[in-house]
């Protein structure tokens, strides 16, 4: 197996399959790490999954540097990610937390709220501040809505060999974005945005550090997502809920944010990512608490008893 996967983050895609498997995802900022085209309206970015903060480091001191071809790219970091993460964490800092789902309905195993504990406790004893200031999130149904508009547009562009063998669900997400005429397109562009800058405004305000469950569930049975697709194609979306509720609203804010597998579950050991979330642009900062929360819970040596 290699030491270092790549991965793209849409909605979840680095950060939910490193707490399934117990490794460390970081989604970068948004614009941080380009691609060939800006995807998915910003909501999409690359990055990698490693078994080690170090080695995540080490693959953004790679990965983040000025593309000029790109139509926004910053400058290359004038410090290097690996010697921002061995700087000494700053104290004092603001830790919120956010435990209950962002799309109401969704129950979140009791494992994945004491994996947040399991962060803010450690955290805690290295002299930051927790606060109890709430996120600014948007209703469930105006957060769906956004994001679904851009997500379903994923596959535009890609010339399809042999369309006939498209999964049901992809099918249906194409149709689904076919359905949508450019003006309301142009309107949810719009107002991710707007969504976008209230919560970050938000979190600026209170927050230097927010805490999460990466996921609202344990790792999913291999197929689970599959569970009424027969009927409905795009039922597979409502069961990938669990997993991405807490994930995608990062997305659509653009902001930095880790899984880290702080945590298993007692009964399964199946490991349980925390998600760890900074301001625009302070990896280095993410870096640092993830570096501090790995040589307090080490996790490289923890399997388990399932294959």
């Amino acid at each position: 197996m290699a030491p270092i996967a790549h991965a793209e983050d849409g909605g979840g895609s680095i950060r939910i399959p490193a707490s399934c498997n117990g490794l460390v995802g970081l989604k970068p900022t948004r614009g941080l790490v380009t691609n060939a085209i800006v995807e998915v309206e910003g909501l999409g970015t690359s990055g990698v999954l490693t078994r080690s903060v170090t080695d995540t480091a080490a693959a953004l001191d790679v990965l983040a540097r000025h593309d000029p071809a790109a139509w926004w790219s910053p400058p290359t970091p004038r410090t290097s990610f690996v010697a921002a993460m061995e700087t000494d964490m700053p104290t004092g800092l603001r830790i919120g937390a956010l435990i209950d789902s962002p799309i109401d309905g969704i129950h979140v195993h009791p494992a994945c709220i004491a994996a947040v504990d399991v962060a803010l406790r450690t955290l805690e004893s290295t002299g930051q501040h927790l606060v109890d200031t709430l996120l600014p999130l948007p209703l469930t149904d105006e957060l769906v809505a956004v994001f679904t508009t851009l997500w379903n547009v994923g596959g535009a562009g890609i010339t399809l060999a042999e369309p006939d063998r498209v999964e049901p669900h992809n099918r249906a997400l194409r149709d689904a974005a076919r359905a949508i005429d450019s003006w309301a397109y142009a309107e949810g562009v719009r107002k991710t945005q707007q969504l976008s800058r209230r919560i970050v405004e938000g979190f600026l305000a209170g927050f230097d550090l927010l805490v999460t469950p990466t996921m609202a569930c344990l790792p999913p049975l291999v197929g689970a997502w599959r569970a009424g697709t027969d009927g409905d194609p795009l039922r597979a979306l409502l069961n990938s809920y669990p997993m991405g509720v807490f994930t995608s609203v990062f997305n659509v804010t653009g902001q930095p944010a880790i899984s880290l597998p702080v945590h298993h579950d007692e009964a399964t050991g199946l490991p349980v990512g925390v998600q760890i979330v900074a301001a625009p642009w302070r990896e280095d900062l993410l870096l640092q608490v993830s570096r501090t929360l790995e040589l307090a819970h080490p996790w490289t040596g923890r399997r388990p008893p399932v294959s």
